[in-house]
């Protein structure tokens, strides 16, 4: 038996892998590359940018069908969440938590529930998401903690935990409504 269960499964752990590599790759050169794109004064627009691409994603991922009321609700109240959360952070090295850790969650919780999909047991895949998205971000701040130029920050872990359980939950909730819908739809 194969150790995938699909090829998009195989695909999704290699993003995920590709996500985790970036992250962590970064680890050395992110406060240097925020200090040129701050003193540039182009901070604030490279990170709208970011969540602007990671935004249409999701909606993208969210319409790849037709949507239906509900479903356009549940968008529309996750871009709202994240929004509120994004414009509470102060900093914008803290808002790229939001990105980062956002995109892994869903990459994460889209492999599980690929494979429970097709047959394969994987018990609460939200729950196992977000338990794997923690604790990637708690080792990339036990990393930065002996890194000379990074600071291990708590809050910073909170942040990472905060922006997957937003990311899986949001993704939970439209597949799960989205699953009703097409069974009110085959039942009626």
């Amino acid at each position: 038996m194969a150790f995938f269960a699909s090829d998009r499964e195989r695909r999704l752990w290699l993003w995920v892998l590709a996500v985790v590599v970036a992250i962590y790759a970064s680890l050395g050169y992110a406060p240097v590359l925020a200090g040129v794109l701050r003193q540039r004064g182009l901070l604030e627009a490279t990170f709208v940018f970011c969540f602007l691409l990671v935004l249409a994603t999701i909606v993208t991922k969210a319409f790849d069908a037709r949507p239906r009321g509900v479903e356009i609700a549940i968008v529309l109240g996750v871009v709202a969440a994240f929004l509120m959360v994004l414009v509470r952070m102060e900093m914008p090295e803290e808002r790229t938590h939001l990105i980062e850790y956002g995109v892994l969650g869903l990459f994460i919780h889209e492999a599980l529930s690929e494979r429970a999909r097709h047959g394969r047991r994987v018990p609460l895949p939200p729950l196992l998401a977000i338990l794997a998205t923690a604790a990637l971000g708690t080792l990339d701040e036990v990393i930065q903690a002996v890194l000379p130029s990074r600071v291990f920050d708590p809050r910073d872990i909170l942040f990472n935990v905060l922006a997957g359980t937003m990311s899986i939950t949001a993704g939970a909730a439209l597949a799960w409504t989205r699953r009703r819908v097409e069974a009110r739809s085959a039942a009626g």
